[in-house]
């Protein structure tokens, strides 16, 4: 059959965002919390959204909400100074959509986040879908995110490919029985070392269009 979908982990994978999320995570904890947090301190949080990270780690539930308020305005503040959009990821994006491979977006990230960086990054209406942190029961590393769009493409999960940065994305790429590759042609990623391994590691956009070249054949 070959490829006919490229599922794409968000952070570290189509965009240089984990610099930023990470200094607003430690904007939180610092204002909230008077603890420091090292980038590495805030990795072993991730799974839930920004907002579940912040209503799990913030002491007093009553400061949740001005908590989560304050990630998205240092988000938002400091976006276009953190984060430039690369020119190679958007014509990859544009490769692939010109040789007819459907385009999906698996992120733990918030709605409320992904829109942010979709509108910022001009990703609007580049991916026939988008499944976040909201819209799954349980996080990667649960396949539940990737199975769920390969049901609502049509597609079958020989037909599809996951690429992501970090030891969660391997494990639910793994266990949702798709080819599934690691990302590591940005300056930060989640885990430099993956595990499992994934069946691919791209160093850059180009090496995955010529994959899916050849997958597709």
């Amino acid at each position: 059959m070959g490829i006919k979908a490229v599922l794409f982990d968000f952070d570290g994978t189509l965009a240089d965002t984990l610099p930023l999320s990470f200094a607003a995570f430690r904007s939180v904890f610092l204002n909230y919390e008077n603890r420091q947090m090292s980038n590495e301190d805030i990795i072993h949080t991730f799974g839930p959204t920004e907002e579940g990270i912040i209503k799990l780690h913030i002491t007093d539930k009553k400061s949740v909400h001005a908590a989560i308020e304050h990630y998205y305005e240092v988000f938002e503040k400091d976006f276009e100074n953190q984060v430039v959009q690369s020119p190679e990821m958007m014509d990859l994006l544009e490769q692939l959509a010109e040789r007819g491979i459907k385009l999906g977006i698996i992120t733990g990230k918030s709605r409320r986040c992904l829109d942010i960086c979709s509108v910022k990054l001009g990703l609007e209406g580049k991916f026939e879908l988008s499944i976040t942190g909201d819209d799954v029961v349980k996080a990667k590393p649960d396949p539940e995110g990737i199975l769920k769009a390969i049901r609502q493409m049509g597609l079958t999960k020989e037909e599809v490919i996951f690429v992501g940065d970090s030891n969660a994305d391997m494990m639910a790429g793994k266990s949702a029985g798709v080819v599934t590759m690691g990302a590591q042609w940005f300056g930060t990623v989640q885990n430099q070392e993956l595990s499992p391994a994934p069946d691919h590691v791209l160093t850059s956009t180009l090496e995955l269009i010529k994959l899916v070249k050849t997958l597709r054949t």
